[in-house]
């Protein structure tokens, strides 16, 4: 309503002549949070889009969203009108359980357990102390727990100093220590066995009473002892299977009728209404058969206990099997989680850089700016950069890159990665959830989550399904009822015993159970969960469904040239001058601008110029002054009073210099080489031309022919000029070019390819890339670029090969393909098994399906849907990039 007015304002301001632009305040707190609760007791899709629909109607609730498969929801909410404690409660009144994750984006959490704690006072003084430090954001205590719960800002505070203030608290008489770690893999082991559990007691009543029923009265003697007649035409085996279903259905089976229960009283119906109407109906009918025996001395009933009971423990058999399934289609996420070591060594350093102490602590309690040893074989403890050692460390399961890479003093390190051969001593610098795991994982579990556009298909049949199913076995029941009346089958096929009343509620009972949506349900989420970690595992990072869903239907991918389809470490390898003056004094007044863009170019230009003076770790460049960036041109300053300009040849024709024919010669010369030319400007004059090289990555040109195997248009564009653009593109087989584009340009081309009927990839690492990535239908980001393109980006390619662009198109069409697989086996499950659950075949042979198998099979179906998609876990790179030499070229 607010963000309404604050349009409706705008508009009015707009109409009457004058330009209106909404200036946000800048407040402490966000207007949106994000909330990441974990859900208990759901059983199919139907469950999930009911708790969607409950939360969404929530005032204060911008958007929500319920994945079955990871049994979690992520709720985007306004905290001015809405708690978390509040979600909590309408998860639970609508008939699940809720437990909180993380609420708002206070990621950077902390629990601390605190021994002595002897009343609230004490935890009140605590919590007082906590709240003081600067960067400490909220804090939460659990006085039954003795846990504090602290969300904190890493750059400014960390948790070694909230136990040593909690510990120096009280005079003393409290010990903080990390609260031991409880995840979500804890919560999994216990739903697995708490099904474990509940099957095999099933069993202990159920197989007896299969025996009775199915078994013992083909022996004569027993038969007869189970005959026996107790009261009228009641039997000793009537009381029997009596007794041992009662159990199963009322006890083991109590979750069904909660879940129903809790289902009904919100107006929705899902597998658990199904379970419970198919085994009461089986159950309360085989009562009615018990007690009108034994009050009847002619009546001849049969009684289907063993149908509810076995009905119970084939489903929770499917359950269990279906929870050991899923816990492994998350094992991605747990193998990453478990990369973090657990221990670090902590050192303290006096002012010289000389160590002081060692001391090894809990990882997690490592705060930024900290000085961590690393030793041979150990796990890198944080980010960071090197401050003393040389080693080489594996950053495979990081970025998926298989050779190790060496590191030096200034080297950035990964948290996680593997020491290899040498001592390192590192300082922190990302720690918490700002770490590149801590990322990774976040992007990972929010992949996990999102819905891809296809999961929509699944939550509309879902809605319909189970009112229509109930409805269908009514129908099933009444039409053989009838059939029955009217002998419209041989009654040699059914049990001399068996009324038509019994045959039709067996049919109907079929139908019921063997029509459970579970399947549809899991079909896509379990596909998704599975690619994603396959891909993570791989080092290329899918931000979700949606980005599964679109980068399988890609047949044209824009490549941008600098350090996508280049190794994007440029250098300068050649130099003309135009004007009579020393190429060092050349070198410090163009480096002495450069040192001012962040530009690759500039940075070659720099490095290049480095060369010239004698301090080249600390060069003293000249000031510049008025320095401008022209975006996709060059830069223009005031250096030592000369107006140096240097950029391509459209900024010095916008600037009007003009370029000499020799000038022109040596960029036709470097262009057609793939080099870059780049012109330099001193007061009006062209002065010189750079040339600049800025070699192929290896395997490009195979990854583009393979690119054209698959039917997929491969373009480049850049902001270079059309004749390096013409030669790389050449090189790597590229036809289509479009060169001197601005950052909006390339925007443009990728709609331009869109209205054309392409569906569009773009492939880029810089700032300039951003708005490209962002329009195009998959933005991929080379995972060597900048944090902005990555964040644009749908699909983050971590060890910045190309060839993983393949993988991620070809990820991508295996994993859909499974989900259609998956659709097919669902569907085609339910449009076979319910006409044969229903009897179709029963008037032409006899057969029918009974209720049992029908659970069995049903239970089956969602087992194999997960197992289906488990089948990705097997995923391997197309083959042709198996022999492809992508380490032909190192850069240091």
């Amino acid at each position: 309503m607010e963000e309404f007015q604050e349009e409706r304002i705008q508009e009015t301001i707009d109409k009457v002549g004058f330009q209106a632009t909404l200036i946000q305040e800048d407040t402490k707190e966000k207007s949106t949070q994000v909330c990441k609760i974990r859900i208990s007791g759901m059983t199919c899709t139907s469950c999930s889009s009911t708790i969607e629909s409950a939360l969404r109607a929530i005032s204060g609730v911008q958007n929500a969203q319920v994945a079955l498969a990871t049994e979690k929801a992520e709720v985007h909410y306004n905290p001015k009108f809405v708690s978390y404690s509040q979600l909590l409660q309408v998860i639970e009144e609508t008939g699940f359980e809720g437990t909180l994750i993380s609420s708002g984006d206070n990621i950077n959490k902390i629990e601390l357990k605190v021994d002595g704690v002897n009343s609230d006072h004490s935890l009140i003084m605590i919590e007082k102390s906590l709240q003081v430090l600067p960067g400490v954001q909220e804090v939460e205590t659990y006085p039954e727990l003795s846990k504090v719960s602290i969300s904190y800002e890493p750059d400014m505070v960390g948790p070694r100093t909230f136990i040593s203030v909690i510990e120096s608290t009280g005079s003393g008489h409290f010990k903080a220590t990390i609260y031991p770690r409880e995840g979500e893999e804890t919560g999994r082991q216990q739903e697995i066995k708490q099904y474990y559990k509940f099957f095999v007691w099933s069993l202990v009543f159920t197989i007896p009473l299969f025996l009775t029923s199915m078994v013992f009265m083909y022996i004569p003697g027993i038969k007869m002892v189970l005959d026996t007649k107790l009261v009228n035409m009641m039997t000793v085996g009537m009381m029997l299977r009596w007794e041992l279903s009662t159990p199963v259905q009322f006890i083991i089976g109590r979750r069904f009728y909660t879940g129903a229960y809790k289902a009904l009283r919100h107006g929705s119906a899902n597998m658990d209404v199904l379970i419970a109407l198919g085994t009461n109906s089986a159950y309360f009918y085989s009562v009615y058969s018990v007690l009108r025996a034994a009050y009847s001395k002619d009546f001849k009933g049969t009684d289907f206990f063993e149908t509810s009971s076995m009905l119970i423990s084939f489903i929770l058999l499917g359950k269990y099997l279906e929870v050991l399934a899923k816990g492994k289609t998350s094992e991605a996420i747990a193998k990453l989680m478990d990369l973090a070591p657990e221990t670090a060594v902590l050192l303290t350093l006096d002012d010289e850089g000389n160590v002081i102490s060692e001391q090894e602590i809990d990882s997690r309690l490592i705060q930024k700016n900290d000085v961590i040893k690393i030793i041979p074989g150990a796990k890198v403890a944080s980010d960071g950069y090197v401050l003393w050692g040389e080693s080489h460390v594996n950053e495979s399961m990081i970025t998926g890159e298989a050779r190790p890479v060496s590191k030096r003093k200034g080297d950035t390190v990964i948290g996680g990665t593997v020491n290899e051969n040498g001592v390192l001593r590192i300082k922190a610098t990302r720690v918490g959830s700002d770490s590149a795991l801590s990322q990774i994982v976040q992007l990972v579990e929010s992949a996990q989550m999102a819905k891809a556009p296809v999961q929509k298909f699944a939550d509309r049949i879902s809605k319909y399904f189970v009112p229509l199913v109930i409805m269908l076995s009514f129908s099933t029941w009444l039409a053989w009822f009838l059939a029955g009346r009217f002998h419209s089958y041989p009654k040699s096929w059914i049990p001399s015993s068996m009324s038509s009343f019994e045959l039709a509620l067996q049919f109907g009972i079929s139908v019921m159970v063997i029509a459970c949506p579970c399947a549809l349900g899991l079909a896509t989420p379990t596909a998704v969960m599975v690619g994603t970690g396959v891909g993570a595992s791989q080092g290329v990072l899918i931000k979700g469904g949606q980005a599964l869903e679109s980068a399988h239907k890609v047949n044209c991918i824009i490549f941008d040239k600098t350090g996508t389809l280049t190794v994007g470490k440029p250098v300068v390898v050649d130099t003309q001058l135009l004007k009579n003056m020393e190429l060092r004094e050349f070198y410090v007044l163009i480096a002495a601008i450069e040192v001012n863009s962040e530009h690759p170019l500039a940075k070659a230009i720099v490095t290049y110029a480095k060369k010239f003076v004698e301090d080249k770790e600390n060069p003293a460049w000249p000031e510049a002054q008025d320095f401008i960036s022209i975006t996709g041109n060059g830069v223009k300053a005031i250096v030592q009073n000369k107006e140096i300009i240097v950029g391509n040849k459209s900024l010095m024709l916008d600037q009007n210099i003009a370029i000499p024919a020799s000038a022109e010669d040596i960029l036709a010369q470097a262009e057609g080489m793939a080099q870059t030319g780049i012109l330099v400007s001193i007061d009006k004059e062209v002065a010189g031309v750079l040339a600049i090289s800025d070699p192929l990555k290896p395997g490009a040109q195979e990854v583009i022919s393979i690119l054209k195997s698959m039917k997929i248009k491969s373009i480049v564009v850049t902001g270079d000029n059309w004749g390096t653009a013409n030669a790389i593109a050449k090189e790597v087989g590229i036809e289509t070019v479009i060169a001197e584009a601005k950052p909006e340009d390339k925007a443009k081309k990728v709609r331009e390819f869109q209205d054309a009927g392409y569906t569009v990839a773009m492939v880029g690492d810089g700032i300039n890339d951003s708005p490209a990535l962002v329009a195009a239908d998959v933005g991929m980001a080379i995972g060597a670029g900048t944090d902005i393109a990555i964040e644009a980006a749908d699909i983050v390619l971590m060890k910045s090969n190309l060839e993983d662009v393949i993988t991620a198109i070809d990820l991508s069409r295996k994993t859909f393909s499974r989900i259609r697989l998956n659709y097919i086996w669902a569907l085609g499950y339910n449009m076979l098994g319910i006409p044969i659950a229903a009897g179709v075949m029963f008037p032409f042979t006899g057969f029918r399906l009974p209720p049992w198998i029908a659970g069995a099979a049903m239970a089956a179906s969602s087992v194999s849907v997960v197992c289906s998609s488990l089948l990705l876990k097997y995923y391997k790179r197309p083959h042709k990039l198996n022999n492809l030499d992508l380490h032909g070229i190192q850069i240091e």
